[in-house]
Parts: C-alpha cells; sequence; structure tokens
C-alpha cells in the first residue's frame, strides 16, 4: 500500500510539473480590480534621432476610486536605425530604414 502511495504521488508530481509548464496566460486579465490595485505602462517615444523618451504611467485604484495617476518622463538615448522590409496595402514589398525600439521588461515583487 506505502508503495502505491508513492507511485501515484510521483506520477501527479510529474503531470504537475507538465502542466505548470504550458503557455496558459492564466495571470493576463481584462478588467482592473479597482477595489485596491495599481495599474502601470511602460512606452517609450521616439524623440529624435540621438534620444528616446521613457514614459512610466502608474494609475493607483483604491476603493473603486482613482486616487493618482502618476508620470515619470525620462531622456534615454536612441538605439539608432535598422533596416527592415515594409509591405503596403497591395503587397509590395521594399526595404525601409526605420527606428530601432527597446524591449521592455518588467520585475513584479
Amino acid at each position: 500500500m506505502k508503495r502505491n502511495v508513492s507511485k501515484f504521488l510521483g506520477i501527479a508530481l510529474l503531470l504537475l510539473s507538465f502542466t505548470s509548464c504550458s503557455d496558459d496566460k492564466d495571470d493576463i486579465t481584462n478588467e482592473i480590480n479597482k477595489a485596491g490595485s495599481i495599474e502601470s505602462s511602460v512606452t517609450v517615444e521616439h524623440l529624435s534621432d540621438s534620444t528616446d523618451v521613457l514614459i512610466t504611467k502608474h494609475i493607483i485604484w483604491s476603493k473603486f476610486n482613482l486616487n493618482k495617476e502618476v508620470y515619470y518622463r525620462d531622456t534615454i538615448p536612441a538605439l539608432g536605425y535598422t533596416e527592415t522590409q515594409a509591405e503596403n496595402s497591395d503587397g509590395d514589398t521594399k526595404n525601409v530604414r526605420v527606428k530601432k525600439d527597446y524591449e521592455v521588461y518588467i520585475t513584479v515583487k
């Protein structure tokens, strides 16, 4: 009996580990909990050939009321240009020069 329980637990742990590696987006929400939450967004706008602007916005919700909106703007160096292919509505493609975009990574603790 003890051996059967060990086998069952082993199989259960194995199945649990496979399900935890799925690409489900359980943490994505379509609605903000306005009872108490902080909604944040990060964007980068191209200002000039040498400068971009990093915009960080926080919206604070408390007891179903908008408590505060906080904006931070920082200038950061532009990444330059890159060549890529663009396609118009007729399906024609051509090489174009576009500004490089930053990749944004967020760590939540």
